[in-house]
C-alpha cells in the first residue's frame, strides 16, 4: 500500500508540473504582443526594395506650415508674425529674402531653428516662408 501511494503521489505531481507548464503556455499567448510598431521606413517593403532608399512624396509648403508653422504664425504665439498680417511682416520683409530665410533656418529670437521642422530642407523652409507670405510682397 505504501508503494502505491508514493507511486500516486508521484504520477499526482507529474500530472500537476504538465497543468503547470501548459498553463505558462497559454498565459504567454495570452499576454503576447498583437502586433508591432516600426517608425517610417524600417519596415523593407516590395516597393522599398526597387530602389535602394525609400522616396517618400514631397511635403508641400502648406503641409509643412500646418504641421510645424501653424501653431505660432496662426496665433502669433511668442511674438510669431500671423500669416496673412500684413502689417506684421513688413518689417521682416523689407529685410529681404536672404535674411528672413537665414532667420527661418538658423532661429530668431523665440522662433527655434528651421521652426522645430529638423529634417525640413532648406528648400522646403523656403517654399513654406513664400506660402507663409504670399500676397504680402
Amino acid at each position: 500500500m505504501l508503494h502505491f501511494n508514493r507511486l500516486l503521489t508521484a504520477l499526482a505531481i507529474s500530472l500537476l508540473s504538465i497543468a503547470g507548464f501548459a498553463q505558462e503556455d497559454t498565459v504567454a499567448q495570452r499576454i503576447a504582443p498583437v502586433g508591432d510598431v516600426y517608425l517610417d521606413g524600417e519596415i523593407v517593403t516590395a516597393e522599398t526594395k526597387k530602389s535602394s532608399t525609400p522616396t517618400a512624396a514631397p511635403r508641400t509648403a502648406e503641409k509643412i506650415y500646418n504641421t510645424y508653422c501653424m501653431a505660432c504664425h496662426a496665433t502669433g504665439a511668442a511674438g510669431a508674425p500671423i500669416k496673412g498680417d500684413a502689417a506684421a511682416w513688413q518689417p521682416r520683409i523689407a529685410q529681404g529674402t536672404e535674411i528672413l530665410l537665414k532667420h527661418a533656418i538658423q532661429g530668431f529670437n523665440a522662433m527655434p531653428a528651421k521652426g522645430t521642422c529638423a529634417d525640413c530642407s532648406n528648400d522646403e523652409i523656403a517654399a513654406t516662408i513664400a506660402f507663409i507670405t504670399r500676397g504680402l510682397y
